[in-house]
């Protein structure tokens, strides 16, 4: 039977949020109404900001640990992080540090960022620095000060209730983490660790935003977010929030829509399992990645488009799957762009490149439109019946189709919500940590910290799990 994805009932996907420089989780509430029913969105107080001003400690590495925390009381399988301005790039450190596996973290998604400050120093005018530092030399902002921040950083007045919120974030704002953050978070060329975040990630920026509006944002960032999607805002300036909150709530539920509710969800058990202290940091990075949603415009390194589009095909009837399906032929021409396989190849089959080429090439000639049809040239050819004349002939084609499925089933084992499926826990061993193992290894136990329906009898297992896959 098809293996079957199965999702949390159509629940919103969670969207944490970090905030600009003197603002607060508030400046979020305007989204979070436009988005309510299609995004969960939680803005978090950053230290010195909103109901955080009296933290002591206004650091870099004081608020990624403060983030981190919030993060962890998480219990969900799948959610998105998101900054603006100045939370963008608290937001990208924190994301660089969930891929890698070492924030105890698991299920993040996707990205949003709103006019963001990039991993890379800040670009900033130095005799507009010097101006707001100025503002807080004596103490907190004034409401003239206040004032004149948000004549800079808007395309037009705000209007009465955004403005009265915005002038009370900054005037509550500390001068400590004001300052901080100009003279010090702003000016940190943290590239080399984030490095490439390779997930799906949404930018807005507005067209009248001086130095990090739509103009700027694909050169700060491109090579940071490859799969970043850009959506200029007209008439914006860097207050997105509080000036184009229906324009960017649109914008974000069609890119969650598209991009992040994609593919199959990891339960929550088997999400805080991973997220648990069990699981060795590099180990939960490299779930982490294997759980982030497919790439829809993927483009092929290694097939041509054809030739990817007849391997899905075979994917599709190799390994079936109900529901949001893992993209197992871009998973395997990824894999062998990188030049990674199993180790072994038949004698009678090229490299692995050319084999899939040249399978591929000697399938597509023969290939029916009916799906029925379909499945019967697949299986003789599988058995290595049938007259192939291409590059290979039935028997190397019989022989690459076997290491192809191999590759598929691989592909769609080593996802996280597949190990769920199957009931594999045996990642959950430690590894920088002492090693914790499992105290028995008996058909039908389940230990204590093992996710529910692992350790049933035989017909227990069917029953959760499904089938195995027809490969």
């Amino acid at each position: 039977m098809p293996i079957t994805n199965d999702g949390p009932g159509g629940a919103p996907v969670t969207l944490y949020l970090l905030h600009a420089l003197g603002a607060s989780a508030d400046s979020f509430a305007r989204l979070r109404t436009e988005l309510a029913g299609r995004v969960h969105v939680e803005g978090i107080d950053l230290p010195g900001f909103g109901s955080a001003a009296d933290a002591a400690d206004t650091s870099i590495e004081a608020t990624l640990e403060h983030v981190i925390g919030v993060l962890a009381a998480h219990r969900g399988g799948r959610w998105m992080l998101g900054g603006h301005s100045m939370g963008g790039k608290i937001a990208a450190l924190v994301a660089a540090r969930t891929m890698r596996g070492e924030a105890g973290l698991f299920g993040l998604s996707g990205m949003v960022l709103m006019a963001p400050s990039p991993p890379r120093p800040e670009p900033m005018d130095e005799e507009r620095r010097a101006l707001m530092l100025s503002w807080v030399a004596e103490g907190g902002l004034s409401d003239d000060d206040a004032q004149t921040f948000l004549d800079q950083n808007t395309a037009r007045p705000l209007d009465p209730d955004a403005h009265a919120l915005a002038l009370a974030d900054l005037r509550r704002t500390s001068p400590a983490a004001w300052r901080a953050w100009l003279e010090t978070g702003s000016r940190v060329d943290a590239i080399d660790e984030v490095g490439r975040l390779d997930l799906p990630v949404l930018v807005l920026a507005g067209t009248d935003d001086a130095d990090l509006g739509a103009h700027a944002q694909p050169g700060l960032l491109a090579d940071v977010y490859p799969r970043a999607r850009f959506h200029p805002l007209a008439e914006t300036g860097h207050l997105i929030p509080l000036e184009r909150a229906p324009e960017a709530s649109t914008a974000i539920a069609r890119f969650v829509e598209d991009e992040v509710l994609v593919g199959p969800v990891v339960p929550d058990d088997w999400a805080q399992l991973i997220a648990g202290d069990r699981v060795d940091d590099r180990v939960r990075g490299t779930l982490g990645r294997r759980a982030v949603p497919d790439d829809r415009g993927y483009a092929p390194q290694v097939l041509d488009v054809a030739q990817l589009t007849l391997l899905r095909e075979i994917a599709d009837l190799a390994v079936p799957q109900d529901g949001p399906s893992i993209d197992l032929a871009g998973r395997v021409d990824a894999q062998l762009a990188r030049g990674e396989g199993d180790g072994w190849r038949n004698a009678t089959l090229p490299p692995d490149v050319e084999a899939y080429r040249a399978g591929l090439d000697t399938l597509a000639p023969l290939w029916p439109t009916d799906p029925a049809a379909r499945a019967d040239l697949l299986r003789r050819a599988m058995e290595g019946e049938g007259d192939a004349t291409g590059p290979l002939d039935h028997q190397q084609l019989a022989a690459w189709l076997e290491d192809a499925r191999v590759d598929l089933v691989r592909q769609w084992l080593a996802h996280p919500a597949s190990m769920a499926r199957t009931g594999y826990d045996g990642f959950a061993t430690g590894g920088t940590r002492p090693l914790r193992g499992f105290v028995q290894l008996t058909i039908g136990r389940r230990e204590d910290w093992e996710p529910a329906g692992v350790g049933g009898t035989v017909d227990e297992q069917q029953h959760t799990t499904g089938e195995a896959v027809s490969a």
